[in-house]
């Protein structure tokens, strides 16, 4: 594919009217064969069109922007005057190290491919892949489909409540008193807090709660989409709602709490959301997984309709019916129950986030450390840096150097509380007092480490933001 893009650089160039400003896209047409190069261009006269060269044909063709030959797809945009060692070295000249950042411009990408991704459900933003308010007010701004906010506890709720938002879905149980007390003042000013439940012993202490402070508590009914296949737990360990007959024993439970107020459902389908089936260098294992999506997706849409049908049979009208996440919007925007998807690491696309082959998004967000040492030739020792992701642990967890290109981390050492060594042969002239460019694995840990956020769109910082760090919040 390299020969087909230097050709279309080339012919672009050639043509002083022409700018290869903005993006190109791989799209993936039926026969998986047939891959074009698209080029968005800046030129007055082909305004809002694209330029098309097949790899089965030399002509040039122009469509509509956003325009699709098939639903099935493969975007994957990057922008030629961004995203280069130089420009954000360029950018972020003179800034202490280390520190984060989100480039905007390429959110704008990634939230207007997750709009379209998400077919017509609208999409509610998970709060842990961001933790920044500006952050989730920002993308909650660029269209009506963006729509509510799932929050990972109650008294981040209630704060998010307290700051203006609405509409907030707790996606994990509140148990203790006082956690579930902190949503109670935003309950009664009319705010929409719904809280996750599975367990009958879930209803009971909310339905105390609720009772002696006279007031109903929406809750939210955490159904199990893990797929239980022939010798594999295909899933995660989450709700105890399996099956139909745990469905009605939380129904029936439900009934004797009269201050409690089934409004919505959710089933989180990790297995088909959160693994990647297109890792480098394991061929064999990402077609096994396609294969164990293909057959949980089918499983889990047949087990999810079941279920809400059964609530609808006890009388209930829960306004939301919430399912999936980055990785599977396009299995679940087709199941007619669900009324809305879940998608938080899409919009910064941590590198974990690289790992599908139906999907590509942009590095939206990153941070930078600098280079202190250079013990020898070729390796340049930064400060800092060894930000490693929850979850079990392997090279997936681990952060990935982004910039410059072809940095690699040292295997012997990686990632270092206090100190990282990085690998470079590159034509880059990397000296001290340079920063190394840093992917994280999850979305929302960035924010865990650092306070503040810079905001870079078209060659500069615009803003100066907190995370929910540097607002004085840790909420997990």
């Amino acid at each position: 594919m390299d020969w087909i893009l230097c050709i279309i650089l080339n012919s672009i160039r050639s043509k002083p009217n022409y700018k290869a400003s903005i993006s190109y896209e791989l799209v993936r047409f039926p026969d998986y064969n047939n891959i074009s190069l698209v080029f968005g261009l800046s030129n007055a006269n082909i305004k809002d069109k694209v330029l098309v060269l097949s790899t089965k044909s030399s002509e040039f063709t122009y469509f509509p922007l956003g325009h699709r030959r098939s639903s099935c797809y493969l975007a994957f945009y990057i922008f030629l005057n961004t995203m280069t060692y130089s420009y954000y070295s360029q950018v972020f000249k003179g800034e202490k190290m280390p520190f984060a950042y989100i480039d905007k411009d390429l959110l704008d990408t990634n939230i207007k491919d997750i709009l379209q991704r998400s077919g017509d459900k609208k999409i509610r933003i998970a709060s842990k892949s961001i933790r920044c308010r500006w952050a989730l007010d920002y993308i909650l701004s660029q269209s009506e489909q963006l729509q509510g906010i799932m929050c990972y506890t109650a008294e981040e709720a209630a704060w998010l409540a307290e700051e203006g938002f609405d509409d907030l879905l707790v996606a994990y149980p509140t148990f203790h008193q006082e956690q579930v007390r902190s949503i109670i003042p935003a309950l009664k000013s009319g705010k929409t807090i719904y809280l996750m439940t599975d367990l009958n012993e879930h209803l009971e202490q909310l339905n105390r709660i609720a009772q002696d402070e006279d007031v109903q508590i929406p809750i939210c009914l955490d159904m199990d989409m893990t797929s239980r296949l022939p010798g594999i737990y295909f899933g995660v360990y989450r709700s105890s709602v399996h099956n139909l007959s745990d469905t009605r024993r939380f129904l029936d439970q439900l009934q004797k709490c009269k201050h409690l107020r089934l409004g919505a459902l959710m089933g989180y389908e990790a297995q088909i959301a959160g693994l990647g089936d297109n890792v480098k260098g394991k061929a064999l294992m990402n077609g096994i997984i396609r294969q164990l999506k293909k057959k949980s997706i089918r499983e889990i849409a047949k087990r999810r309709k079941a279920m809400y049908d059964l609530v609808l049979e006890y009388g209930h009208q829960p306004e939301v019916v919430n399912g999936g996440g980055t990785g599977s919007l396009e299995s679940t925007r087709e199941e007619d129950s669900v009324t809305e998807v879940t998608v938080g690491s899409g919009f910064f696309a941590s590198h974990l986030f690289d790992n599908y082959k139906v999907f590509k998004h942009l590095p939206a967000a990153g941070y930078a450390i600098e280079i202190v040492r250079k013990p020898q030739n070729h390796i340049y020792t930064c400060l800092g840096g060894g930000y490693v992701a929850s979850g079990p642990f392997g090279m997936d967890k681990v952060p990935h150097p982004h910039l410059p290109t072809g940095a690699e981390l040292v295997k012997d050492e990686m990632a270092g509380e206090v100190q990282t060594p990085i690998i470079y042969k590159g034509n880059e002239e990397l000296r001290l007092g340079n920063p190394i460019f840093m992917r994280h694995s999850k979305a929302g840990e960035l924010c865990k480490h650092f306070k503040e956020l810079l905001v870079v769109s078209e060659g500069r910082i615009t803003n100066r933001v907190p995370s929910y760090r540097g607002e004085g919040h840790c909420f997990l």
